[in-house]
């Protein structure tokens, strides 16, 4: 005979729990499909972005591709400093002389094609 204040047998309480488990995913499992059919009629268009901007993120925005401008006209100086001759990371016991000529010679190619007709 089993006294009521007799500990329950050690196989009941661990299929109480994988129940409890079990329904716990399930909900789980029904929420995340659930969230994965919803309509998509909350997505944002690209009309209501540019609306929405703000002029904080408009001058953010022209001064972004004012540097991207900049950063590409200086790297094109640099390409066509390096075309006629000048090595940046090569030797510079003649530094200011060998940048020099070779904006020369830039400057000289430059004028040779505006001449060309």
């Amino acid at each position: 005979m089993a006294l009521p204040h007799q500990k329950k047998p050690l196989f009941v309480e661990n299929l109480v729990m994988y129940r409890i488990r079990m329904a716990a995913m399930a909900l789980v499992v029904s929420v995340s499909i659930a969230g994965l059919t919803a309509p998509v009629a909350m997505a944002q268009t690209a009309s209501s972005d540019d609306a929405a901007s703000t002029p904080k993120q408009v001058k953010k925005a022209q001064n972004k591709a004012a540097r991207k401008a900049a950063r590409a006209k200086k790297n094109a100086e640099l390409k066509d400093l390096e075309k006629n001759g000048y090595q940046p990371g090569g030797d510079q016991t003649n530094y200011p002389q060998n940048i020099q000529n070779a904006e020369k010679k830039s400057a000289a190619e430059k004028a040779k094609a505006a001449s060309a007709p």
